[in-house]
């Protein structure tokens, strides 16, 4: 009898230890939220979404892709979405918008192109494409030589990059090449930079198996990004020994709002998020973009996540801290200002030649 007593007590605790320990877990979560994000966010959204879920209990699905392959996942491939903030704001204008899967963009951090290599490369060592200047980022970064497109056209060279039907930093790059051939008025340029791309494998591949000084010599990248691999992310990412960059042309390097008009003759063609035909892109200064799903299942918890955390001071700390820098404010189009709800209007600025017709914004 004692014996059945001590067991049945010894179960009871047992219960209630169980019970107890689940409750905290269950606690923990007092909403969901699901982000798909470009990876150039990977370290500015942790911190947001660490704070978010700490503030509110709302617990974070957080999911980082090349930008257009995020786009198909959330419409195509069927997964669901709160929040997309893609690496380029045109990938929301273009391929969420006129299939009813978004209403509005909201520009809210940019960026350049910079050319990367390792200092510890021989290939690389055999040329010179700085002008001297010292590599001390951020406050000193050498330019470019004048012609560093022909050191790229050597033919042990080779430029690596994502895949340009999967992710912005891939399809910027022969943006670059078309306008190099323009600003340099070069014969052919376009092609035989092209012939000299490799893209690197997609997220998922085991590390180091595709590495910038292993299987290629230079990488056209996000300058933040860059940044980030050369002095580190503390608390992220070490610093990659050698790494480092040059500073292009602002006609080519598509960081100079001034220039978007010239930038759009860089046209690519992607296809549409359901592969049934292809959408031309044109090249614009780098610009990062975020809506929130006309259908997302959590639509109240994105808002306020935009609305106290990205689109505020806390996300321009996140972003100047980490990359890329925040446009402050961020800025919409006219047409979506009426659009985006209330609570986010007085966070934002109204950019009236925005989504005007080109011909308007460019005459």
């Amino acid at each position: 009898m004692l014996r059945t007593i001590q067991f049945t007590m010894a179960s009871l605790v047992l219960a209630v230890f169980l019970m107890c320990g689940a409750l905290p877990a269950q606690a923990a979560c007092t909403g969901q939220l699901i982000i798909f994000h470009a990876g150039s966010l990977n370290n500015a959204f942790k911190d947001l979404e660490t704070q978010f879920t700490a503030d509110t209990g709302i617990c974070v699905t957080d999911k980082a892709f090349g930008s257009l392959d995020m786009l198909r996942q959330a419409t195509a491939g069927g997964q669901a979405a709160d929040i997309v903030a893609p690496a380029d704001y045109l990938d929301i204008d273009l391929f969420l918008r006129p299939a009813g899967y978004a209403d509005y963009n909201i520009l809210f951090a940019e960026g350049k192109m910079v050319l990367a290599y390792l200092s510890t490369d021989p290939v690389v060592a055999k040329y010179t494409i700085t002008d001297g200047t010292p590599f001390n980022p951020p406050t000193s970064v050498p330019n470019a030589v004048a012609t560093w497109y022909n050191v790229l056209l050597n033919s042990d060279v080779t430029i690596g990059g994502s895949h340009l039907y999967l992710d912005p930093s891939g399809y910027r790059a022969p943006m670059i090449f078309r306008l190099a051939q323009s600003n340099y008025n070069v014969p052919n340029l376009y092609n035989n930079l092209l012939e000299h791309y490799v893209a690197t494998p997609a997220a998922g591949a085991p590390s180091g198996t595709f590495a910038l000084g292993k299987n290629y010599n230079f990488q056209l990248t996000y300058v933040r990004n860059a940044q980030a691999a050369a002095l580190g992310d503390p608390g992220y990412t070490t610093a990659t020994p050698g790494y480092q960059y040059v500073n292009l042309p602002d006609a080519v390097n598509l960081g100079n709002s001034s220039k978007n008009c010239y930038y759009r003759q860089a046209v690519i063609a992607e296809p549409d998020l359901f592969g049934t035909g292809l959408v031309p892109l044109p090249a614009s200064r780098v610009v990062w973009g975020v809506s929130v799903m006309k259908k997302a299942p959590n639509k109240d918890n994105a808002i306020l996540f935009l609305q106290k955390y990205l689109l505020s001071s806390i996300g321009k700390t996140a972003l100047t801290n980490h990359g890329p820098d925040p446009i402050s404010p961020a800025v919409v189009s006219s047409e979506d200002y009426r659009k985006i709800p209330q609570s986010l209007r007085p966070l934002v600025q109204v950019d009236h030649l925005l989504g005007c017709p080109e011909e308007w914004r460019c005459r």
